[in-house]
């Protein structure tokens, strides 16, 4: 057998190097934990400082599917607690990685602070993924916009509860002006820059065509009528609820039901259209 074969390749300075960094590493880490089950305040101020970037790592991957208005800096703040009663609560004879047991708490601790920020129930915002989702298998199974009694067969509704829930998602349906407001690719304008300014030339009539409009007018096309009418009379018109209800003959409630109905509509067409 010639000379070397089966043996391990030598190890370079450098990887020898960065091991003994590691090492060291986790020897100060195990000497900073011996001292704060020691009752050492200042070793657990130590560890949350070491351990932060779990915080930062966590708050990086759920800021992705929240909204624009929520802050990565405000995630890594609620995180922070979970860090806190990851350390607090950690035992080492489970022989379980710190890391994987603070990352869980740190999300918990999140996902507990966004619910509480949040004052609209989490069933009303699954109901109304509910209507939008069931508006569109109809509109592709129908080929043409469902009605109410159509979709409250569907979500097995009677209609008067049916249009309930309307409102109730209607009545839940606020937004930030700081948003940011996806119009087409490299765009991203507020919604408060969407505010009209009485003193400036109408941005509408300046406004080139683009795909977004085209999806927008073809989804509004396959509106049923009387969601066209309220959907036009708003916004187009500026008419108030009270006076399309005057218009059409409803009570201002029934508007805004039809308005909702129509703008759930929209959003699930326009959510179709750009792939999402």
């Amino acid at each position: 057998m010639s000379e070397g074969v089966g043996r391990l390749p030598p190890v370079s300075a450098n990887e020898s190097s960065k091991q003994a960094s590691r090492d060291e590493r986790d020897a100060q880490v195990d000497a900073l934990w011996r001292r704060y089950r020691a009752g050492d305040e200042v070793a657990k101020e130590r560890l949350i400082l070491t351990y932060a970037p779990v915080v930062k790592w966590v708050a990086g991957r759920m800021r992705s599917a929240l909204p624009p208005h929520v802050e990565e800096a405000d995630l890594i703040s609620y995180g922070l607690e979970g860090l806190i009663a990851a350390i607090e609560r950690f035992d080492p004879g489970r022989e379980v990685r710190f890391e994987t047991f603070a990352a869980a708490r740190v999300k918990g601790a999140i996902i507990d602070e966004l619910r509480a920020l949040d004052w609209v129930p989490r069933s009303v915002r699954s109901r109304a993924r509910e209507v939008e989702r069931t508006a569109m298998e109809l509109e592709h199974k129908l080929k043409r916009a469902p009605t109410e009694e159509e979709l409250a067969g569907a979500m097995r509704l009677d209609l008067e509860e049916f249009r309930a829930l309307i409102s109730q998602i209607a009545n839940s349906s606020i937004i930030a002006l700081d948003d940011g407001w996806n119009m087409a690719p490299g765009e991203t304008p507020h919604l408060m820059e969407t505010i009209s300014d009485d003193r400036a030339v109408d941005p509408a009539s300046l406004a080139d065509t683009g795909d977004l409009r085209e999806d927008l007018a073809e989804a509004i096309a396959r509106l049923p009528e009387r969601e066209k009418a309220v959907v036009a009379l708003y916004y187009y018109d500026n008419l108030t609820l009270r006076e399309i209800g005057d218009v059409l003959g409803v009570t201002e409630s029934r508007v805004s039901q039809l308005h909702t109905k129509a703008i759930l509509r929209l959003k699930g067409s326009l959510r179709e259209a750009v792939g999402g």
